[in-house]
C-alpha cells in the first residue's frame, strides 16, 4: 500500500506523466516499425510502475534468475502474454532449470554454454526460444567500461568463434553494442553485424538489436530508426527486438537530497544525505556530471560549492555547482534524471541508508512506495 506521508530525504521520485511520455514514444516505434520493444530490467526495475509499463511494452529482458523472477512475478501479473528473455554471460547448473521454466527466450553468451545446457533447457521448457549473443567487433560506446565489443571482451561470440553446429538450435541472434547513443551508431554496428553474420539469418526467426538506443532523448532520429528496422525486417523476413533500459526511465524523475553541513576549505563544501558512490554510481563510473535543479557550473552563479556524499570515501563527490543564494543546512538538492541505472545499482556502503522510492502520480499526488532502513543493510551481512 502506497504511503502518503511527507517523504524524508534522500529519495528517488519517478513522475508517471514523464514515464508515460517515454512509453508512448516507444509504443509508436513498435507500431510503425513492427519491432518488439522489451524492458531491460538492468536499467529500470521499478516494479511499482509495471501496471503502466506493461500497457506499452512487450515484456522484459533479464540478466539472470532474479531479474527473470521479478519479471514473472510483477510484469506478467499485468500482462499474461508478456515475454521474458533471459541472458547471462554464463548460466549456473543450479539455476538453469528455474530460468528455463520462467523464460520464453534464453540467450547464451557462447556456443560452449549453449551446447552444455541445450538438452536440459528443452527438457524443462519445450517451447523456449534459443538465441546466441554475438560480438560484431564494432562499437561506438563512449568509454571502455561500457564497451561490450572492446578487445578481449567476455560478452558475445565473434565470427571467428562462431560454431555452426549450434545453428540447428538457434531461433535468434542478439547483439548489444551501444550506450545511450543515437541511431547513427546503430546503423554502423548493424552494417558490421550483417556483413559478418547475415549468411546465417535464413535459419532464424528474429534478431535482437540489444539496448543502448537513446530513443526518448530529445534529438534522437526516431524516423530513421523506424526506417532501419523496417528495411531489415523486410530484407530478411525475420522479427526484430530492441531492449532499452535507459530509454524507459530517461528524464522521468530525480533524486532529492538534503544539505547536512556547509563549511569552507578553500571553497564552499556542502555535505548531503546521499552519496555518489552508493546512490548515483554511474556519475563516478562513466563518469558524468549530474544536473542539479537551479544550479550552474562552478563560478557561473554567485555562490559555488563542492557537493559531497555522506560516506568516508574521499572521492564521494558529485561535483562543483554554483547557486544564486548561499546554501543552508536543510536545503533540498535535486539531482535530475536519476531514475535509470541508479537504484538498480545501489549499495549500502558505510551503512548509508538507501534512498526511498516515490512516485508522482498523473494526478499530481506524490506517494511513498518504499522506505529502506537498517534491515536492508544488516540482511546483506553476516
Amino acid at each position: 500500500m502506497a504511503d502518503k506521508r511527507v517523504i524524508k530525504t534522500p529519495y528517488y521520485l519517478c513522475e508517471e506523466t514523464l514515464l508515460e511520455n517515454n512509453l508512448k514514444i516507444l509504443a509508436d516505434v513498435q507500431k510503425r516499425s513492427g519491432a518488439k520493444i522489451i524492458l531491460a530490467l538492468k536499467g529500470f526495475a521499478m516494479w511499482s510502475t509495471f501496471p503502466l509499463v506493461s500497457k506499452y511494452l512487450k515484456g522484459c529482458t533479464a540478466s539472470g534468475l532474479h531479474e527473470a523472477r521479478l519479471a514473472k512475478e510483477e510484469f506478467l501479473k499485468y500482462k499474461e502474454e508478456a515475454e521474458i528473455h533471459t541472458y547471462s554471460p554464463a548460466f549456473k547448473e543450479d539455476e538453469i532449470k528455474e530460468i528455463a521454466k520462467i523464460s520464453n527466450h534464453i540467450v547464451f553468451n557462447s556456443p560452449n554454454q549453449l551446447k552444455k545446457f541445450i538438452g536440459k533447457i528443452k527438457e524443462y521448457n519445450k517451447k523456449i526460444h534459443i538465441s546466441l549473443r554475438i560480438n560484431p567487433e564494432i562499437s561506438a560506446s563512449p568509454i571502455d567500461i561500457y564497451n561490450p565489443c572492446g578487445i578481449y571482451s567476455r560478452l558475445g561470440t565473434t565470427l571467428e568463434n562462431f560454431d555452426e553446429s549450434v545453428l540447428e538450435h538457434l531461433d535468434g541472434l542478439n547483439f548489444h553494442a551501444l550506450c545511450e547513443q543515437n541511431v547513427d551508431a546503430l546503423e554502423e554496428v548493424l552494417l558490421a553485424f550483417e556483413d559478418k553474420f547475415s549468411k546465417y539469418f535464413k535459419h532464424l526467426k528474429y534478431v535482437n538489436f540489444g539496448g543502448g538506443h537513446h530513443i526518448t532523448k530529445d534529438g534522437y532520429d526516431v524516423e530513421k530508426l523506424i526506417r532501419i528496422i523496417k528495411i531489415f525486417r523486410e530484407k530478411y523476413a525475420i522479427d526484430v527486438y530492441l531492449e532499452p533500459g535507459e530509454a524507459i526511465g530517461w528524464e522521468s524523475g530525480y533524486l532529492c537530497a538534503s544539505v547536512l553541513d556547509v563549511f569552507q576549505n578553500g571553497m564552499g563544501v556542502a555535505i548531503l544525505d546521499t552519496s555518489a558512490e552508493a546512490h548515483m554510481p554511474d556519475t563516478l563510473a562513466m563518469p558524468y556530471r549530474a544536473e542539479v535543479r537551479g544550479a550552474g557550473s562552478a563560478g557561473e552563479k554567485k555562490y559555488t560549492y563542492r557537493l559531497g556524499g555522506n560516506t568516508c570515501l574521499a572521492g564521494d563527490v558529485m561535483g562543483d555547482y554554483s547557486f544564486d543564494e548561499p546554501l543552508q543546512i536543510g536545503d533540498k538538492i535535486i539531482f535530475e534524471d536519476q531514475i535509470h541505472y541508479t537504484f538498480v545499482k545501489n549499495t549500502t556502503f558505510n551503512g548509508i541508508k538507501l534512498p526511498s522510492l516515490a512516485i508522482k502520480r498523473k494526478s499530481g499526488e506524490i506517494e511513498l512506495i518504499k522506505e529502506f532502513g537498517y534491515e536492508e543493510y544488516k540482511r546483506r551481512l553476516s
